[in-house]
């Protein structure tokens, strides 16, 4: 059941519906009981993971808070996370890691009899897993009280809105809402309909239509390198307007019911550094990774290489690069079990790395020139030049997450540098759909950036407002494609 579905838009007028009708009380078990259906719809067989993640969380938290001793806090903790960790390393990545050792013993001449299993990945393991371990964690590290409901508790976990792809929601930020009884106010309505809008607009004709030419493109046997970079670009929109479209839709429901669902997406295209990148993409997740793997492996390292002064490097930039690039390494594995995966992961880890390096040895030599930091007469063209860069750097990366292989990753690596020559026809039959596709998208993305408000539109004139909504309606309907596709991180 996806959002850009009848069969979910028959669920959620049921469920809403329903939900306005009910107290607070009745309002949270129809949640429960919408978001098991939800998810069943997809296999009703990992209804069961779902289920005992939560139940074994809930109660490992519980043991917890209820507890003094040391031994026995990180003995609850660690059941939960073994738990977890467990559940996700064998359905997302046993075959990844079987097939790799089997590769590995082939290398070296021994013959190494593997099992490999041809399950099916639950849906959503990745985030819900994610959520259920940030709660316990952070109960363990005394942050937040323990749920008192199982019910409250299963709710936050299932919440159908954000269960399947996000955004990762933290307990502080969620429970709260769930435990106490709610109000939906007008404000939330109508930034509710618009966020659903525009996140079908987002998937239905921008992501969907641009697959088309991404998937030719990937799929080609040798492209040019001029035919490679449209390809790229046709990715870029295709990935963002497809996952924020989620996001905007989930945020979007969400609030027609009175629950605030953190923001996702913030622009991230018109960023010029990898560290704003990562401010404006994907915004819970690098939360996620950088509260709990970035500080503490930092932590941990300090106290192994204090004072080592390895290479004549200071020791905290040492601490900052294996800390970001065993994050990232991490964080890329996180979205497949697929060797691409762990290499854009160990890319982004290396763009962190030098453009904080290169931020502070330019700061430094800044302000001994000069005293301190001054914005030249260049600056503007300076900035949209970082814009224009950070978004090329950005769409190399989605060249090797996209990517079906490392033998694929080289080769349109040197399509793009050996053979960019412009392909007759290449401009008609995918640069003008390109633009035609993600250029309503790129004007309203850029006037939000420009504004630095994601609600830029609710401020303009009534006449322009209203002509920006119809203009989408008449784009989706026309051109919209209406097949339902699954949203690509589902596959995470």
């Amino acid at each position: 059941m996806v959002f850009n579905s009848l069969h979910f838009a028959g669920f959620f007028v049921v469920v809403y519906a329903l939900y306005r009708a009910l107290p607070h009380r009745g309002q949270n078990w129809l949640l429960l009981l919408a978001s098991y259906y939800f998810y069943a719809a997809w296999d009703w067989r990992f209804l069961g993971l779902l289920v005992a993640s939560t139940v074994i969380d809930f109660y490992c938290a519980r043991f917890m808070a209820s507890q003094e001793a040391p031994v026995r806090r990180r003995a609850a903790l660690l059941v939960s996370l073994a738990f977890n960790l467990a559940m996700l390393g064998f359905f997302k990545y046993f075959n990844f890691f079987a097939e790799n050792l089997h590769a590995v013993f082939a290398a070296f001449g021994f013959r190494l009899d593997v099992v490999t299993l041809r399950v099916l990945l639950p849906i959503g393991i990745s985030f819900y897993t994610f959520i259920t371990m940030s709660y316990v964690i952070d109960v363990y590290r005394r942050q937040i009280e323990p749920a008192r409901s199982l019910r409250d508790f299963a709710v936050f976990v299932a919440y159908f809105p954000h269960l399947v792809a996000g955004p990762i929601l933290r307990a502080p930020v969620l429970l709260p809402q769930i435990v106490m009884p709610r109000r939906v106010t007008r404000e939330q309505v109508v930034e509710g309909l618009w966020l659903i809008g525009y996140g079908f607009f987002k998937k239905v004709f921008v992501a969907d239509n641009l697959a088309y030419l991404a998937d030719g493109v990937f799929g080609a046997a040798h492209p040019t390198g001029f035919q490679v970079l449209l390809g790229l670009y046709a990715f870029a929109f295709q990935i963002y307007g497809d996952f924020s479209g989620y996001s905007d839709m989930a945020r979007g429901t969400s609030k027609l019911m009175g629950i605030e669902l953190n923001l996702n997406f913030r622009f991230p295209y018109f960023v010029r550094t990898a560290q704003q990148f990562w401010q404006h993409w994907h915004i819970t997740l690098s939360t996620w990774l950088r509260d709990y793997l970035f500080l503490p492996m930092a932590y941990a390292l300090s106290r192994r290489i204090d004072g080592v002064g390895w290479l004549g490097v200071r020791d905290d930039v040492w601490v900052y690069a294996l800390a970001t690039m065993g994050t990232m390494l991490i964080g890329g594995l996180w979205h497949g079990a697929a060797w691409n995966f762990v290499l854009w992961g160990a890319y982004q880890g290396v763009l962190l790395v030098v453009f904080t390096l290169t931020q502070q040895w330019g700061r430094r030599r800044q302000r001994r020139r000069t005293g301190r930091a001054r914005r030249g007469p260049l600056a503007g063209v300076a900035a949209a030049a970082g814009v224009v860069g950070m978004f090329h750097l950005t769409c190399y990366g989605w060249l090797i997450f996209r990517a079906k292989s490392t033998g694929q990753i080289g080769q349109l690596t040197a399509a793009l540098f050996t053979r960019f020559d412009p392909t007759p026809g290449a401009l008609e039959t995918n640069g003008l759909p390109l633009l035609f596709y993600a250029g309503p998208l790129l004007a309203v993305h850029a006037f939000e950036a420009y504004k630095d408000d994601l609600s830029a539109v609710f401020s303009l004139p009534v006449v322009v407002r209203y002509s920006i909504y119809a203009a989408m309606l008449y784009l989706t309907v026309l051109f919209g494609d209406f097949a339902g596709s699954q949203f690509i991180y589902f596959q995470f």
